[in-house]
């Protein structure tokens, strides 16, 4: 149960109801993140405005963005991000293999060097206080440009956030009957 009460799916507020119709625009149902969110409109907007692009407009590989988010909900726990991105990185090409090797990163043989620095940098920002020198090193290193170093830093950033206010308003994960 929330913290907070989720609101309807269809909200009174007109802004709201617009931001939760753009996203149902997206072929997406309204999550319960967005749903608790929402008591906070200009929040909402701020973090679809943030949240989308990280998303659908980055450079970076999907597939390496999509396992660099999952890596960082395994450490800091955040079971419905977890719940949420594994559909997502499967979708993106990652292997279910992959996916039960996540813990143990550092030594399974089912990550390339690129996929293992991109793992690093989730690791160490997910556990703060931020990457290491060494670790966005490793990035150019495999090829990375500063564009995709920026997308990949920001979006292990922005889903510490994540998982840091799901963790704080236990937001439930959605009921599987609704659809």
């Amino acid at each position: 149960m929330s913290r907070l009460k989720m609101l309807p799916p269809q909200p009174e507020d007109p802004a709201l109801a617009a931001m939760f119709d753009e996203v149902r625009a997206r072929g997406v149902r309204v999550p319960n993140l967005y749903r608790v969110i929402g008591h906070a409109p200009a929040m909402l907007r701020a973090w679809l405005d943030f949240a989308w692009p990280l998303r659908l407009e980055a450079k970076s590989s999907r597939r390496l963005r999509e396992l660099l988010i999952l890596r960082g909900a395994q450490v800091s726990g955040a079971h419905y991000e977890w719940v949420h991105h594994t559909t997502m990185a499967l979708a993106a090409g990652v292997t279910q293999a992959q996916i039960d090797a996540l813990a143990d990163w550092r030594s399974s043989a089912l990550f390339d060097a690129q996929e293992k620095a991109v793992l690093r940098l989730a690791q160490e920002v997910t556990e703060g206080p931020a990457a290491s020198a060494e670790a966005i090193d490793a990035l150019k290193q495999q090829g990375f440009d500063e564009a995709q170093i920026v997308e990949l830093t920001l979006t292990a950033s922005f889903y510490v956030c994540v998982s840091r206010f799901l963790q704080s308003m236990e937001v439930p994960l959605e009921d599987p009957e609704r659809g």
